[in-house]
C-alpha cells in the first residue's frame, strides 16, 4: 500500500515542480518589458533590423556630427534597434526616448545617454545600449592635386599627415616630393617634405583635421630654368630644400668659361644679383650662369 502511494504521489509532485519554474520564468520575463511611466505596458514597435557590422569600426574618440549615420542597438531585445542619421540640429529620433542630442557627443557618451533616458523613463532597469558609427558625412578632409584617389577621405578618427598620404595611395605619377596641407582653422598653407613624413616622429607629423585641404602638385608645374654657361641648360623640378648650388649640379654643373660666382636670377618681374650658392631656389626662378673672368 505505501509504495502504491508513493508512486502515485510522484507525478503530482513533479507536475507542482514544473508549474513552479514556469511562473517564476513568467515574472522574468515580465519584469524586462518596457512599463512607460504612470500607465500600462507599451505596445512595442515593429523590430528593427540590427545594422550590419562594418569593417572598419570608427574609433571610440570619434565626435559625432550632423549628416552622421549611427546604429543603435538595445542587447537582447528589438524595441530599440535602430539605424538613424543625425539631423541638421545635431539630434537623432529614437523609439520610447524621442528627441536626444548626438552632435558634439562620442558614440560612448550617446550610449550612456541613451540608457540614462530608458532608465529615468522607466522602461528598462538597467538597459544595454550598443552605439556604433556606419556613416560619416560631418568630418572628412579634401585631398587633391597628384594622389593616388583624390577626394574626399571621412576622417573616422585622428590622422597623421603621413597616413593620409598612405590611405590615399601616396604621391602619384609626376607628383611634387612635397604636400601642401591647408587648415580649415586658417594660418596659411603649410608644406611638408614628403620624405621626411615618412620618418618623422609624431610631433612632427601633424594630426589632419576636419575641413582640412591636402595637396601635392605636379612636379611639371614645380620646376625652375637653368641656362648659360651650364653642361645640361634647361627646365628642372625643384626638390625640397633645393639651393643654387644643387640647381647648377642639376644641370650638368657649371662649363669651362662658366663661373658660379656669375649667378642672375629672374625671379617674377624681380631680377636678382649676388646670389649664394646655399641661398634657397624657388619654383619659377629663371637661373642664368655668366661666363668667367680670364
Amino acid at each position: 500500500m505505501t509504495m502504491r502511494f508513493e508512486v502515485l504521489r510522484f507525478p503530482l509532485l513533479l507536475a507542482a515542480l514544473v508549474a513552479l519554474v514556469a511562473g517564476v520564468s513568467t515574472v522574468a520575463i515580465a519584469q524586462q518589458e518596457p512599463q512607460p511611466q504612470g500607465g500600462p505596458a507599451a505596445s512595442a514597435p515593429a523590430p528593427a533590423p540590427v545594422a550590419p557590422a562594418i569593417n572598419a569600426p570608427v574609433d571610440s574618440s570619434y565626435i559625432l556630427g550632423s549628416g552622421d549615420v549611427i546604429a543603435i542597438a538595445l542587447v537582447g531585445r528589438n524595441d530599440l534597434n535602430a539605424r538613424v542619421r543625425v539631423s541638421t540640429d545635431g539630434t537623432i529620433l529614437l523609439p520610447f526616448i524621442g528627441r536626444t542630442k548626438a552632435a558634439g557627443r562620442t558614440v560612448l557618451e550617446l550610449a550612456e545617454d541613451i540608457r540614462q533616458a530608458l532608465m529615468k523613463g522607466g522602461f528598462f532597469s538597467d538597459a544595454v545600449v550598443q552605439a556604433e558609427v556606419v556613416g560619416i558625412t560631418s568630418r572628412y578632409a579634401t585631398i587633391l592635386g597628384a594622389v593616388g584617389s583624390p577626394g574626399l577621405l571621412p576622417l573616422d578618427r585622428n590622422y597623421h599627415l603621413s597616413e593620409i598620404l598612405a590611405k590615399v595611395g601616396g604621391k602619384g605619377s609626376g607628383g611634387a616630393d612635397y604636400v601642401i596641407l591647408t587648415r580649415a582653422a586658417g594660418g596659411g598653407p603649410q608644406r611638408y617634405a614628403i620624405d621626411a613624413l615618412a620618418t618623422a616622429s609624431p610631433d612632427q607629423d601633424p594630426i589632419v583635421a576636419a575641413g582640412d585641404k591636402i595637396f601635392i602638385p605636379n612636379s611639371e608645374k614645380e620646376i625652375f630654368y637653368i641656362s648659360g654657361q651650364v653642361r645640361n641648360p634647361g627646365a628642372y623640378p625643384v626638390t625640397e630644400g633645393m639651393t643654387f648650388r644643387t640647381a647648377i649640379a642639376r644641370g650638368g654643373g657649371v662649363g669651362e668659361n662658366g663661373s658660379e660666382n656669375k649667378i642672375t636670377v629672374v625671379r617674377g618681374s624681380v631680377t636678382l644679383k649676388n646670389i649664394k650658392l646655399d641661398d634657397k631656389i624657388k619654383v619659377g626662378d629663371i637661373v642664368t650662369i655668366g661666363e668667367r673672368l680670364f
